[in-house]
């Protein structure tokens, strides 16, 4: 017979939401199950003081739930100081839903993740991530008006993947304008990790600028598709970061930078479109520095996807999707020369401006 009360050494295992390494102050996370559909999620609200929290919905094939738990706090965190730093109203949220995205997401689980986001009447606004798509979150407008990048056809601004390519190339350059005083990509090395639509829409823009492209994902099929549409390498290597190379491009899943790879990294500029791409930001950064690697910071150079789906709740058009966009470019800039002139890490430059905004908008709440 086996006794349902834990014992005080498995209870120590078990760190409740509160104590999690990434809990940031957040303001509401929020579990979602239904026994029909399968559905198991969590939706994180990070912090609303500039809007309703905005960021989308991911579904992976977690390990557990704590690994789950862990990602949106992080990634809802992210989404904060994502929309802050660029100069959105927005606040910072994002969802994840534990499964198989290929063969356990239905029609019937998207509209009942879609009841848990409209019960939270507009604090958290959805939006696809990775493995979600357009056509997803069609079936969640079903239910509730709290999403984005729905489909053009629905009057939404559609996949949000093209524009966030945009504004990494745009922070790219940028960083090479830092880092080499033009920002001319022409015969530059470039690794691509993580071959999605994002990642692709990239390499599209590298390509067509002349930088030689190197390619590297799990998926071996997509490497092939891509490299038949462009003029880049397969990576078939053991060790993608003690390869020399210009600029590393993480556009997969986050903390690629962290104990194990830091210290092989042989690139001079960091730029890509993951999120969370520093698994320890303030250790990591601080090693970045001092390793003289200039690191775009991801959540500024990856917003270009917030802007995109940012129109659909401002009613402005494509035009103005591009120029907010490409405004990264400067932004990019300013930070890279605000963190030279205080000699600190550029992820910590970043993050100071998108605080005093934050802290700015707080105290005029409270007047």
């Amino acid at each position: 017979m086996t006794s349902d009360v834990l014992s005080t050494k498995e209870l120590s295992k078990i760190d409740p939401v509160f104590g999690q390494l990434s809990f940031d102050n957040h303001e509401q996370i929020v579990f979602c199950n239904d026994k029909d559909t399968g559905l198991k999620a969590i939706i994180g609200i990070h912090n609303t003081v500039l809007g309703p929290a905005l960021g989308g919905t991911r579904m992976w094939n977690y390990n557990n739930e704590w690994e789950a738990l862990n990602d949106v706090l992080r990634l809802s965190r992210g989404m904060t100081f994502k929309s802050a730093i660029t100069g959105l109203n927005l606040g910072g949220g994002k969802a994840v839903i534990i499964g198989d995205a290929k063969t356990q997401k239905t029609p019937e689980l998207m509209r009942k993740f879609g009841e848990f986001v409209h019960s939270l009447s507009g604090r958290y606004i959805t939006a696809e991530d990775v493995g979600m798509n357009t056509e997803d979150m069609d079936i969640v407008r079903e239910v509730t008006p709290y999403v984005t990048g729905i489909s053009e056809s629905k009057g939404g601004a559609g996949n949000p993947s093209p524009i966030t390519a945009y504004g990494v190339f745009m922070g790219m350059k940028a960083a090479a304008k830092f880092k080499y005083g033009n920002d001319i990509l022409e015969d530059k090395s470039v690794f691509v990790q993580g071959i999605g639509h994002v990642g692709e829409s990239l390499v599209e823009h590298l390509t067509n600028e002349g930088a030689k492209v190197t390619i590297a994902d799990i998926n071996r099929e997509r490497l092939e598709e891509v490299r038949s549409k462009y003029d880049v390498t397969i990576y078939e290597g053991q060790d993608i970061y003690s390869e020399p190379m210009d600029i590393y491009a993480p556009c997969a899943l986050g903390a690629t930078i962290n104990d194990d790879t830091i210290h092989k990294l042989r690139a001079n500029i960091i730029a890509g479109a993951a999120n969370n791409q520093l698994a320890d930001e303030v250790r990591h950064g601080k090693l970045l520095q001092d390793k003289n690697i200039l690191y775009a910071p991801d959540f500024l150079i990856n917003a270009g996807g917030i802007i995109n789906v940012y129109a659909e709740l401002e009613n402005y058009d494509r035009q103005e999707i591009i120029r907010k966009t490409e405004n990264i470019y400067n932004t990019t800039l300013e930070i890279l020369e605000r963190a030279k002139v205080n000699n600190e890490a550029t992820n910590v430059a970043a993050m100071s401006i998108a605080k005093e905004r934050i802290e700015t908008r707080k105290r005029e709440l409270q007047k």
